[in-house]
Formats: structure tokens, C-alpha cells, sequence
């Protein structure tokens, strides 16, 4: 479900003549966060409970490049008490994101639709290195406790993203699921617009996206 609403993303910008690069690969290296970034992150995986060293990222994968503008679009299990946790580390006072304060309401408000989707094993638990870093989950949907190491794990890694698109000049653009457009006179999630959306509905949705480059 998730790459075929980023299909239709890149539809919209097609709708509107936006030229785009998909699927795009930000290599890095460890170098590029030294002194500061190391600090941002390792507090923040700490704040995770996380064990040993904090683990880095070797190379960022967005859905959608547009010059210096990176778009990621986030599905309903990034918003949670441990992604709320890591938009409250010091990168955010440090850097200006527009879509900050917005992130903070969603992580507050839709933990319960978090559940929905995120209790699946391959998102509760995550991929080996989760319960590595952050130790063995609790059975879902179980948020005592431990509670999930693939939820962490994904908090942590949307935080790198946050921190190193910065340092190396993008500026990253998220696109949440809860986000709201005013389409034929009300307010529609993005989410459900994705699904179906006619030729018309695209124009709008690429011109949206354009305008959150502004």
C-alpha cells in the first residue's frame, strides 16, 4: 500500500509538469555527522533506551527528490510515544522544520491507529537490529514494559533522516497520512485520497507539493 500511494504522488507531480527524481539514494558517511550530529543522535537513542553504541545510518533512500528538496511520505505507525520522544531532541531547536509542531499533535493524537498497522511482527519487532539495539519487544500490541523495539527502531531512523537531510543541505519535506487537503469544498486525508484519485485530484496534490517547496 505504501508504494502505490508514493505511485501516486509522483502521478501528481507528472499532472502538474514537475520534473522529479524517484526513488533517490543519499550516500553518507560518518564524517559528515562528527561532533554535534553524534551528540543529537546519541542523546536521542539513549532517550530510546537504547543499548551500547547508537548505530548509523549508511545511506538515506526518499521516495521522492526535487532539487534540494526531499519528500517522504510517513504511514499511519510513525506516529507513537517513541517518535514523539525523538521530535522533542535537541535537533529540533537546533533546526527549523516546518512541519514540527504538526508531528508533535499526530504523535499525541493517533497512537491508537498506530496499533492498527503497526502490531504486524515485521513492524512491531522490526528487522533484527531492533531488538539488538533496543532489546526484545513485548507481545503486541503491548506498549508496557518494553513495549516495541521496531517502533524505536523506526523513531530513531526518521530522527537521522531529520538530521542528516540538514547537515547535508536538503531540506526534507514529510508528508503525514493524517494530513489534510480542502478538495470540492472539504477537508480530505491524504491518506484515503491517495487511493482513487482522478486526474483532477492529482493537479491538486502536485500543486500542494509544490507548495510545501515554498
Amino acid at each position: 500500500m505504501h508504494h502505490l500511494k508514493i505511485d501516486q504522488l509522483i502521478k501528481a507531480l507528472e499532472e502538474i509538469e514537475m520534473a522529479s527524481e524517484v526513488d533517490f539514494i543519499l550516500p553518507v558517511k560518518r564524517s559528515q555527522i562528527k561532533g554535534k550530529g553524534e551528540a543529537l543522535l546519541s542523546d536521542a537513542y539513549s532517550d530510546l533506551n537504547g543499548n551500547d553504541e547508537f548505530p548509523f545510518l549508511n545511506q538515506l533512500k526518499v521516495d521522492i527528490k526535487i532539487d534540494k528538496f526531499l519528500f517522504v511520505y510517513d504511514d499511519p505507525y510513525h506516529f507513537n510515544r517513541y517518535r514523539l520522544k525523538t521530535l522533542k531532541a535537541d535537533i529540533y531547536s537546533t533546526f527549523s522544520f516546518s512541519w514540527h509542531q504538526s508531528y508533535l499533535r499526530m504523535c499525541r493524537t493517533f497512537e491508537r491507529e498506530c496499533l492498527v498497522s503497526g502490531s504486524q511482527e515485521r513492524i512491531w519487532n522490526g528487522p533484527p537490529i531492533a531488538s539488538r539495539c533496543f532489546g526484545p519487544s513485548e507481545e503486541a500490541p503491548d506498549l508496557s514494559g518494553n513495549g516495541s523495539s521496531g517502533w524505536k527502531l523506526n523513531a530513531y531512523n526518521d530522527l537521522q533522516y531529520d538530521l542528516i537531510s540538514r547537515l547535508q543541505g536538503y531540506k526534507l519535506i514529510r508528508i503525514p497520512a493524517y494530513e489534510n487537503l480542502m478538495i470540492g469544498g472539504k477537508l480530505q486525508r491524504i491518506d484515503k485520497l491517495l487511493l482513487r484519485p482522478n486526474a483532477a485530484t492529482l493537479k491538486v496534490i502536485g500543486s500542494w507539493m509544490v507548495r510545501k517547496m515554498n
